[in-house]
């Protein structure tokens, strides 16, 4: 099941990823995002660079500015549509922002709009019909429960708390699978049948974590052992993780295509967001995955929008995320030097047209890198083993 038609990354003032955490492109400077408070938005001080780049706050400031409209996050360039995955995103901008009103607003619409009964997200919205697409998808289920939850603990808010918890609860019950590698996330209900499909950059870690110490619920650990282990297992197949895979019941992993019109097994727009979720885990164990692909990245210096599982392109197309994600990569591999290289490259690569997928990982992988803000460690590189 695809569930997007990908657009190259267009995000501007991606070399805030790593100048904002103090990897610097022309020079270093010291910066942390201000947790948000009790009271309402912070308000942090200028943190534009000298070279013009932007911070994580100005980044996540733009993405709201221009996709969030009266609660709902507006997929502009895509027909003026929203999914689920959006209204996560939004979610999770706003509390890193501190901005209760808009993050009040954007759970609102949610929940008036694609809130299903098993407590799950509807998939897809559109003006002319509503909900288009009633299947939920995990990433921005785990995404919207983590925001939810994060939330109601820094802002006293319990109508937040429950309704992360509930949507916690309902991503255990009907998006996971237990195999002989332990617990998986699978994309959503409508993949419960063996072999599973699976994409590794649904998986996240420090979601897990937020999860687990809100709920008291030991299914989040089995889930982070789990999810771990089958990542490890897609690397293990090839050099990078490809867009989706299938796990079956033994534990044994197969690289495949996204849809069956490619029969292509391309490291592309959904595989790159691996390296940033796991570089912001908690544990070296789960770091050292988003490191595993480095060495693979840095055979060409150019990188293409899409590469096979082995680094080589397929495509003649560039892509910011690809830099963005490659940096994440060198990040938790400890090589900054070269991390603050790809966020130069990044910049560069940019298209002048924004586009929302693109904006929205400007906004989080900055946030993800730079701060702990979201529940994660990778400022700090975590501690655990």
């Amino acid at each position: 099941m695809t569930r997007r038609n990908w657009i190259p990354v267009t995000a501007v003032g991606l070399a805030a990823v790593l100048v904002a955490g103090g990897i610097a492109v022309a020079a270093v400077r010291p910066w942390s995002d201000p947790a948000p408070d009790a009271g309402g938005a912070s308000t942090p001080t200028s943190t534009t660079a000298p070279d013009g780049t932007r911070s994580a706050a100005e980044l996540r400031a733009a993405f709201l500015d221009r996709y969030e409209q009266d609660g709902r996050i507006v997929r502009t360039d895509q027909g003026d549509d929203t999914v689920s995955e959006g209204q996560a995103y939004g979610l999770l901008i706003a509390y890193a922002s501190g901005d209760r009103e808009r993050f009040g607003d954007i759970w609102k619409w949610t929940a008036k709009h694609m809130l299903t009964d098993d407590d799950l997200l509807a998939w897809r919205w559109t003006t002319d019909g509503g909900i288009a697409d009633g299947q939920s998808a995990s990433d921005a289920d785990l995404d919207a429960a983590r925001a939810l939850v994060l939330a109601g603990s820094s802002w006293g808010n319990d109508t937040y708390t429950k309704a992360g918890k509930r949507m916690a609860a309902a991503v255990l019950e009907h998006e996971t699978a237990t195999t002989d590698l332990g617990r998986i996330l699978l994309p959503g209900p409508w993949a419960d049948s063996e072999p599973y499909r699976y994409d590794a950059s649904y998986a996240s870690p420090a979601a897990y974590r937020v999860l687990a110490s809100a709920t008291g619920d030991d299914r989040w650990k089995e889930l982070e052992a789990g999810s771990r282990a089958v990542t490890k297992a897609v690397l293990e197949k090839s050099d990078l993780p490809s867009d989706w895979s299938q796990v079956h019941a033994d534990g044994s992993v197969d690289p495949m295509p996204a849809t069956g019109n490619d029969a292509r097994v391309l490291y592309g727009y959904d595989a790159m967001r691996m390296p940033l979720r796991y570089a912001e885990a908690c544990t070296s164990a789960d770091r050292s995955l988003a490191a595993s692909i480095a060495p693979t990245l840095r055979r060409t210096t150019q990188l293409a929008a899409q590469l096979d599982l082995g680094g080589t392109a397929v495509t003649g197309d560039r892509s910011a995320l690809a830099y963005v994600a490659r940096a994440a990569a060198e990040q938790a591999a400890g090589s900054t030097g070269a991390a603050a290289k790809d966020v130069d490259r990044a910049d560069r690569t940019a298209a002048t047209t924004p586009t929302y997928y693109g904006d929205a990982w400007a906004a989080l992988g900055a946030t993800m890198l730079t701060s702990d803000v979201l529940g994660g460690c990778a400022t700090s590189a975590g501690g655990a083993s």
